[in-house]
């Protein structure tokens, strides 16, 4: 049986109204405090005509007045429209000109954005100013009332979620997920947390941690997946070594969620080994795990990283690692992004012929899942294997794949040999056009601090472990990759940079 969302949700609240809920910045919100939000929310939304299937936009931040009108929307059958935040003002005012909602929650230092306000104004919108001070507040926003017909409004009941993808290939676009594939990727949770059912449903002690944003599909999946198990949040508005080891050190959680960048800042800063003590295991996905900095980690903190494989599309994962697993085949599968989940099926097939290929080639991932389509496989765009174990191996992307003069360069098979080199931190290959070519590999890298780099040994160093045609043919070294919000690497932004005035500073090969 499918999970009930709008059920569970009302269910949660009511368990002990008055016991913590979500900490943030230091300060606990109880549940009842959620609730006496999300209601005074729900009515301001009645109130304006905008019921079930009304498309609300959101411009979410990671705060507590954001998580609960998130979950609010989600317990009313309205359709949540993310907004990105984490965009100059003018980006996010030509998203809202391009974006059908009936109203914009957004978080009051938000609405000082003359542009935002202005955007809202000439929609017709409904806005809706959102605080998380000592109280959690909710209000009209001055001068932005509705003028459109409700009416008007696309009847969105059967979306979820309008979620924009992460933007690490291309600018992000929205993606509909229905109610019926997120309750099914939700429903696996909430069986092993506490059953389907309200009967014996229990306020969890242990909480959970949101570092990664709401706007993309790992933090709202966590966050919602989180209260779904009746678990208390604690929220980090972004990722920070210090914040999330002192957070960890205080409620001893179990069980955190990390990108790998985090994972290496960590390390990086060599956090005690005693403040992290209380995790059994870490969760990671949403970018290449590399597989030297995972023994690493995992000698240093004796705690296993569980990668996944999901997508947005997905509504979730729908492969990773379990602790079983983990302790079994961990010394011989590295690299891996586990094995299909329950429910979940994955199969190769062939790039050319779409016929399905034995274990052990290399292909397109194809998914079978409940929460995705039972009826039929999805083709991803991921290059991968499956060993006869059912481990599966991501390759790289189809879509990112350089045919440089018919030679096919895949990135990150480049950039994984290019990390061996000592002054290499962190890089990233992309393709540029080549009239002549057609594509070629450039790549930008991070160096490590106190190395310096010979920029003619790295290039040495690459025309010794790579074949000729994946030797990048120009290279840039910069303080910081640009990266999501998430944390990935933004490729369409590194491809960006090899455009900029500064780029006949690149070394050429």
């Amino acid at each position: 049986m499918t999970l009930d969302l709008a059920l569970r949700i009302r269910s949660v609240l009511a368990l002990a109204p008055e016991s913590p809920a979500l900490e943030y910045k230091q300060r606990w919100y109880s549940w009842a405090e959620m609730s006496s939000l999300m209601t005074q929310a729900n009515d301001l939304l009645t109130n304006a005509g905008l019921g079930e299937g009304a498309p609300i936009g959101i411009l979410l931040r990671n705060r507590p007045a954001h998580v609960s009108v998130l979950l609010q929307i989600l317990a009313s059958r309205r359709c949540v429209v993310t907004l990105n935040p984490f965009q100059s003002a003018e980006k996010i005012a030509h998203d809202l000109e391009a974006t059908q909602i009936g109203a914009l929650i957004a978080d009051e230092q938000d609405w000082q954005a003359p542009a935002i306000q202005a955007a809202a104004q000439a929609k017709g919108c409904l806005g809706l100013s959102i605080s998380s001070g000592d109280t959690l507040t909710v209000a009209t926003q001055p001068g932005v009332g509705i003028k459109l017909d409700p009416a008007t409004l696309p009847d969105q009941r059967e979306t979820a979620i309008l979620m924009l993808s992460s933007g690490t290939t291309g600018p992000a676009k929205r993606i509909a997920l229905p109610y019926v594939k997120f309750e099914a990727s939700l429903s696996d949770a909430a069986h092993y947390e506490a059953g389907k059912a309200t009967d014996g449903l229990t306020l969890k002690t242990s909480p959970a941690m949101l570092t990664t944003p709401l706007v993309h599909i790992g933090g709202m999946y966590f966050a919602v997946a989180a209260i779904v198990a009746a678990r208390p949040i604690v929220i980090l508005e972004k990722f920070s070594v210090l914040e999330w080891s002192q957070a960890v050190a205080t409620y001893r959680p179990k069980m955190v969620s990390l990108p790998p960048t985090a994972i290496r800042m960590i390390l990086d800063a060599d956090v005690a080994k005693s403040d992290i003590d209380s995790l059994l295991a870490i969760r990671t996905g949403s970018a290449p795990l590399d597989p030297d900095m995972q023994i690493e980690f995992e000698t240093r903190y004796d705690i296993p990283l569980l990668d996944a494989y999901g997508a947005t599309e997905f509504a979730g994962a729908v492969a990773g690692w379990s602790l079983r697993d983990h302790k079994e085949f961990a010394q011989y599968k590295r690299g891996s992004v586990g094995r299909a989940q329950p429910g979940c099926e994955v199969r190769i097939i062939d790039l050319v012929t779409h016929e399905v290929i034995d274990n052990n080639n290399i292909g397109l991932l194809e998914v079978r899942s409940a929460q995705v389509d039972a009826t039929r496989w999805v083709r991803t765009t991921d290059l991968a294997e499956i060993d006869e174990d059912g481990f599966i191996f991501i390759r790289g992307r189809s879509d990112s794949a350089i045919i440089r003069g018919g030679f096919k360069v895949l990135p990150r098979d480049v950039e994984h040999v290019l990390r061996e080199h000592p002054a290499v931190k962190e890089i990233c290959v992309v393709g540029l056009p080549d009239p002549r070519l057609g594509a070629v590999p450039v790549a930008a890298l991070e160096v490590r601090p106190g190395v310096d780099l010979d920029e003619h040994q790295l290039i040495a160093f690459a025309r010794e472990k790579l074949v000729a045609y994946q030797v990048p043919v120009r290279w840039m070294v910069v303080d910081t990759l640009p990266r999501t919000p998430s944390l990935k690497i933004s490729q369409h932004e590194v491809r960006q940079l090899f455009s900029a005035p500064e780029v006949a500073a690149q070394t050429a090969v």
